[in-house]
């Protein structure tokens, strides 16, 4: 009788939503633009959502990826160069709605959601 193992282990980094105010010192960090940072955080992407408009975030015809999926890819690929340092998840930050529908439509992302997922806050 052969036997299987199931690992219940999800190796991508987690992704959480925070407020400004809740960032916690030497931080990997996903900003939409405009948000005010504190001093002190290991490395910061930004991203821009998409204009308001016709089209749904993301769509194929006039953005193939979203600005957000860029940054996380950038944040993704500077840890494994070693040109930042080593974090264990992603902080990332919305001031606005479309900035949030923006990053959690970039988890949707083939390459980004092989890379990370969304953790809710604790």
């Amino acid at each position: 009788m052969s036997s299987v193992m199931r690992w219940s282990v999800d190796a991508r980094t987690p992704l959480r939503l925070l407020d400004v105010a809740k960032l916690p010192p030497g931080a990997a960090v996903l900003a939409e633009d405009g948000a005010l940072l504190p001093p002190g955080l290991a490395a910061v992407e930004r991203f821009a959502p998409p204009p308001p408009g016709g089209h749904p975030i993301g769509c194929a015809c006039c953005m193939p990826r979203s600005q957000a999926a860029v940054a996380l890819d950038r944040l993704f690929l500077a840890r494994t160069r070693g040109t930042i340092p080593w974090f264990d998840e992603v902080i990332a930050v919305a001031h606005t709605p479309a900035g949030e529908a923006t990053i959690r439509a970039a988890l949707e992302d083939s390459v980004v959601g092989s890379r990370f997922r969304f953790r809710e806050e604790a």
